[in-house]
């Protein structure tokens, strides 16, 4: 018996909980390493980490403001 993974643009992975107010959020299926996911909740913005064996874990994501030359 042979059983195969359907992976729909867009579609939710899994959820997890926000460190911040501990809201839903969805992580889509086609999601990459690097890529940003934002509470819907707080706005918290979460960066997306993939381990060499596809586990996803998230931290907060280091924005970096722009150069003035300040």
């Amino acid at each position: 018996m042979c059983f195969f993974l359907l992976s729909v643009k867009g579609a939710v992975a899994f959820k997890t909980k926000c460190p911040e107010c501990d809201a839903e959020i969805d992580i889509p299926s086609d999601v990459i390493s690097g890529e940003i996911v934002s509470c819907p909740d707080c706005g918290l913005d979460l960066e997306v980490i993939l381990d060499e064996k596809g586990a996803i874990s998230l931290k907060p994501a280091e924005i970096e403001g722009e150069d003035w030359g300040e």
